[in-house]
């Protein structure tokens, strides 16, 4: 049994990890699609204020921290977690626990992300490392401040792993499944029958509403949901429009003027 309980915290650590970068790895290929792009590839390389090296290092750096600290969580709760695969499976229990997740985590991240940009000592040493992509690409999805890594994505996902009582085997395919979404969000990508575009509001386009200098102030909420972006009046309406050299373009629709 202890055997058993091992290995789904070493998968729960480590094979998210994994998907990140295969998952990148498949949009980089995929890039090289013009016609599918949100901003050119000139842009991509005028506009970024990181070498890609740069990144890579960075989100490695975030990786290996969060790997130390859910190897810690998942031994604090072992003992619960082992009760938690003997029960029996369950479709509703999967779903609950997994709506409960997408919810804990959405809220964190919507209240401490939009905090790190009204706080402008936060937004300028910590949060503004995040958004030297201002053209967004799948592997940059985790490039942050490993301070902000902390706050937003470790903590956020230990909530989300507590909150759900999740076992660690479940959270092997939760976490899984929001960090391809996460690399979706990122991927500076418009594809024709993605999945995520059409079951998610919050997608690739409009997460690069935010990473534009007009969106900064909105369309905070990440990585599921644009509800609280919705209730507290921070959501900003785009169009896509299609660009004369091949690809996409997000448009702002309406901006309030005191803002």
């Amino acid at each position: 049994m202890m055997g058993f309980a091992i290995s789904d915290e070493f998968l729960g650590t480590f094979v998210p990890i994994l998907v990140y970068w295969v998952y990148s790895g498949m949009y980089i290929c995929l890039g090289s699609l013009d016609k599918y792009r949100l901003h050119s590839k000139i842009d991509e390389d005028e506009k970024n204020l990181v070498t890609k090296s740069a990144v890579v290092k960075g989100v490695l750096l975030q990786q290996t921290l969060q790997a130390i600290i859910s190897v810690i969580l998942f031994k604090i709760t072992g003992s619960d977690a082992d009760v938690a695969t003997t029960q029996q499976f369950s479709i509703l229990l999967l779903a609950r626990q997994f709506i409960i997740a997408m919810l804990v985590i959405d809220t964190w991240q919507y209240f401490i992300h939009r905090y790190m940009h009204l706080n402008k000592f936060l937004y300028k040493h910590i949060h503004s490392q995040h958004h030297r992509l201002i053209v967004p690409y799948s592997y940059g999805a985790l490039y942050n401040h490993p301070l902000e890594g902390l706050l937003l994505d470790t903590i956020g996902g230990a909530l989300s792993f507590l909150f759900s009582g999740m076992s660690p085997r479940t959270a092997i395919f939760f976490f899984s499944f929001a960090t391809i979404k996460t690399v979706d969000d990122h991927c500076g990508l418009w594809l024709p029958g993605n999945p995520f575009h059409i079951f998610f509001s919050n997608n690739s386009a409009y997460h690069d509403v935010h990473h534009q200098l007009y969106g900064t102030k909105y369309n905070f909420s990440q990585p599921f949901f644009v509800l609280w972006d919705r209730i507290l009046g921070t959501y900003l309406p785009y169009s896509l429009e299609k660009r004369a050299n091949g690809g996409f373009e997000t448009r702002p629709i309406k901006v309030s003027k005191d803002e």
